[in-house]
């Protein structure tokens, strides 16, 4: 079974959101709106498939990385999740919510070995 098919987004905590924001838009062309920039691939082995990894940063207060108290979390795009959650699951894996599904996939969320709040995602493309 392919898991991880790729990075789908990278979220870091700061203390200032809109000056660093502004310090990327400014140093490195990383325009981020409210929910950060989405960057736009192809992927290597079927150049016909699209894909996107999102850079976003959070404000220090958010409780979105909760309950890791680390200052960023990975976003990993997945074939499969229903079945990828149970062998998680089977694993031992902590699995910190239910699946849910939006107009652009499914998200679940995980801990790694130690407790760092990790994203996981199934793409609609």
């Amino acid at each position: 079974m392919k898991k991880v098919t790729g990075i789908g987004g990278v979220f870091f905590k700061c203390t200032d959101l809109k000056r660093m924001r502004e310090w990327y838009k400014t140093h490195l062309g990383i325009d981020a709106g409210d929910y950060g920039v989405t960057f736009e691939w192809r992927e290597e082995s079927d150049q016909t498939k699209k894909g996107s990894t999102t850079w976003n940063p959070f404000a220090t207060t958010t409780k979105y990385f909760d309950p890791s108290s680390k200052d960023f979390m990975i976003n990993y795009r997945v074939e499969n999740l229903e079945a990828l959650v149970e062998e998680l699951q089977k694993g031992g894996v902590t699995i910190v919510d239910k699946i849910e599904t939006y107009d652009f996939g499914k998200f679940v969320h995980i801990l790694d070995a130690e407790g760092n709040k990790i994203e996981l995602w199934e793409p609609i493309d």
